[in-house]
């Protein structure tokens, strides 16, 4: 990548793109980013000294090399420090990031490369060059590239400022964790024999929970126990507490003053700016059509669900935000005939990764092969528990040539199951940003599922409920979407490039094809006797997963209105536990648990900030998008190669209107939405039985 910029350093002995290759240490991570940043600022030095006329090739191209430079040592070192078991390594991860901000700061607010490369002569340019440079423009000016020096220098100091509250709030979620101590065993009643198993009683006969994904999930949906479910749902939700919340005030302090330096009213204004919503305005417009529409179906949903409870309890007039998961467990069970536990069995992980893997092959016309672990072009990996995937494209579909499954667009690692250190969370990580010719693209799943021990007599078969499927479904959508875009000229629009409101489309879209019975009978297997699951249970599965989605969408408005409110008014007047209790319960009909301490863990709040309503946005693409999938050919359809060709191989090419109204041939509507939304049975869209 960085060998091709004249008047290079000598570059020390190390794997140019991958951090972890070798011993790692704190001082080898150290050389690697510093590296990777002395590249970043030889491609800058050489971008300046041209004295001919500007053009696309004399500094269009050395600065996206230097972008490509800071991007791989910003995502690598972002990644060590999510999933690294040394904490001295995770230390050193944190500063390196750090690192990787401030220079990204300062180049954001370089006039002299804002000013080379607003006089690069674009007229024979093509449509993704200029669309690039546009936008670009666009973010130095947004960044305040155009203010006086003092000013530069005070909007760099808060940017730094910002980076580093962010890096210690994560890590504060990462390493506080809290364990609930079951005394009475009876307190475990309802849960499924697998997690018992791996839950041993100690010398006293007490089990200790955490909080990480698979004990909470299992407790929250199973446990009968009332009292077990609150001290869960208390010890998750008070995670990093107390030490996030003066962190996270001042996070919110210093992005309002860093908006107001650069002329906006509020933060949640500076962040949509350059965004496909636009404004804070219109997020706030889009919120509120979301509200109208799920209110009606909300309330209707929780009076079922209560009315079921009082004639369990008759004592019993609310449900609370601790019994909800569990309360609606049940009424499924007795409303479908469906109880969550009965699919568990056929979800083992490594059936479900495979399936996966074999759902995507056919959907988006690649080849996945384990990635060699010996040889020039062995797959460094940080930990023994990755797996490394190399991707193949497929033959080409006008003249099916089957020589193109030669050729490698892509690496992917998958991180699978949680340990000591490792985030707690489900995300995707960009880690090499693909250049045509020059590098492909490779990326990374950090996901916390159960599974992975495979050590002694019993071992963990990670029996998966169905939502955890949903959530690897998601996650891969966007491991594809990193790949399948990841093969442009520029490394700044390559792979998950787009607008940041437009992120969560492919994921979202992948969602969707978990439901469908045909695609379920190829992988989804007993994981003792082999059997396929059964027709009629995927059918009872969907009719049940789709009750429950108008409070759903409540939860996601609470989430989003949370964010934005906090980013759109003046942290001064903020009380974040008076805030969070009302955003609560103007969205939720759930009573609300004291000591709810949500906003100190919520680490979407450093990540998306204002702009969490990504997701409920991207639904509304992705839906409209599902619907153009042929119900009975939803895999090899025409649809799929049509969607990878205009939706996922642009990656940031283009702007994300423009990908909509390629695939749709229109705008994007409601309509899917809405009709989702209402939806109490699985449509045939998902090949279910009615």
């Amino acid at each position: 990548m960085l060998n091709d910029l004249p008047n290079s350093s000598v570059r020390p002995p190390l794997d140019e793109l991958h951090a972890w290759a070798g011993d790692l240490t704190p001082d080898s991570l150290k050389t690697w980013v510093d590296h990777h940043l002395q590249a970043h600022q030889t491609a800058i030095d050489q971008l300046l000294t041209v004295q001919e006329p500007r053009t696309v090739d004399n500094t269009l191209l050395p600065y996206d090399r230097a972008v490509a430079a800071l991007g791989i040592a910003g995502s690598e070192a972002g990644l060590l420090h999510s999933v690294c078991q040394e904490k001295a390594v995770r230390t050193q991860a944190e500063a390196m990031v750090q690192a990787v901000s401030e220079a990204a700061v300062q180049l954001s607010l370089n006039p002299q490369v804002y000013l080379a490369l607003s006089s690069i002569d674009t007229s024979k340019a093509d449509a993704a060059t200029k669309h690039y440079l546009e936008r670009t423009l666009l973010q130095y000016r947004l960044a305040g590239v155009d203010k006086d020096q003092a000013t530069r220098e005070q909007i760099q100091q808060l940017q730094e400022r910002i980076t580093q509250l962010g890096l210690t709030f994560g890590r504060n979620v990462q390493e506080q964790g809290n364990t609930v101590v079951v005394e009475d065993a009876t307190e475990l009643d309802g849960l499924p024999e697998d997690f018992l198993a791996r839950h041993v009683p100690d010398a006293e006969g007490h089990r200790t929970l955490t909080t990480d994904f698979p004990d909470y999930q299992p407790v929250m949906t199973f446990a009968k126990s009332d009292a077990l479910r609150r001290r869960m749902f208390l010890a998750y939700n008070t995670r990093a507490y107390p030490a996030n919340k003066p962190i996270l005030m001042d996070i919110l302090a210093t992005r309002k003053q860093l908006a107001n330096t650069l002329g906006f009213d509020s933060w949640a204004d500076l962040a949509t700016a350059d965004q496909m919503m636009g404004s804070a305005a219109k997020v706030k417009a889009f919120l509120a059509e979301l509200d109208a529409a799920s209110k009606a179906g909300a309330a209707r949903e929780y009076s079922m669900v209560l009315e079921f409870v009082r004639k369990q309890r008759p004592g019993l007039t609310a449900i609370d935000a601790s019994s909800a998961m569990y309360w609606y467990e049940q009424y499924r069970r007795a409303a479908f005939d469906f109880d969550s536990q009965s699919v568990r069995p056929y979800f083992p992980y490594e059936r479900v990764q495979q399936g996966i893997l074999d759902t995507a092959a056919k959907l988006f016309h690649v080849e996945f092969r384990a990635a060699p672990m010996q040889g020039p072009d062995a797959a460094a990996r940080w930990d023994s528990s990755v797996t490394a995937w190399d991707v193949y494209d497929g033959p080409d579909e006008a003249t099916n040539d089957s020589a193109k499954r030669a050729q490698k667009i892509g690496r992917f690692y998958l991180d699978m199951h949680p340990r000591e250190g490792k985030d707690k969370w489900f995300s995707a990580f960009p880690l090499v940003p693909g250049i045509a010719g020059v590098q492909v693209p490779e990326a990374a799943l950090i996901c916390n599922f159960p599974g992975g021990d495979t050590s002694g007599a019993n071992p963990d078969p990670g029996l998966m409920q169905y939502s955890d499927v949903v959530t690897f479904f998601h996650e891969f959508g966007h491991l594809m979407h990193a790949i399948l875009g990841g093969q442009q000229r520029w490394a700044g629009v390559s792979g998950i490039a787009t607008e940041g409101d437009f992120v969560e489309v492919p994921s979202q879209l992948l969602e969707e094809f978990f439901r469908n019975a045909k695609l379920l009978a190829g992988f989804a297997r007993h994981y003792e006797t082999g059997e396929p699951i059964p027709a009629e249970l995927v059918a009872k599965m969907n009719r049940a997963s789709a009750f429950g989605r108008g409070n759903g969408v409540r939860g996601q408005l609470f989430y989003t209105r949370f964010s934005l409110d906090l980013h759109n008014i003046d942290p001064a007047t903020i009380d974040l536990d008076t805030s969070l209790h009302a955003g609560y319960t103007a969205a939720l009909p759930y009573t609300w648990v004291d000591g709810n301490r949500l906003y100190s863990s919520f680490t979407h709040l450093v990540g998306y900030s204002s702009n969490y309503y990504t997701y409920l946005f991207d639904k509304v693409i992705a839906l409209d998008f599902f619907q153009q999938f042929d119900a009975n050919n939803l895999v090899e359809g025409p649809a799929a190669l049509r969607y990878r060709k205009q939706v996922l191989e642009p990656g940031g090419s283009q702007p994300g209107e423009i990908l909509v109204q390629n695939f749709l041939h229109r705008a994007q509507s409601l309509q899917g939405f809405e009709a989702w939304l209402t939806e109490e049975f699985a449509d045939d869209h998902h090949g279910a039985q009615k």
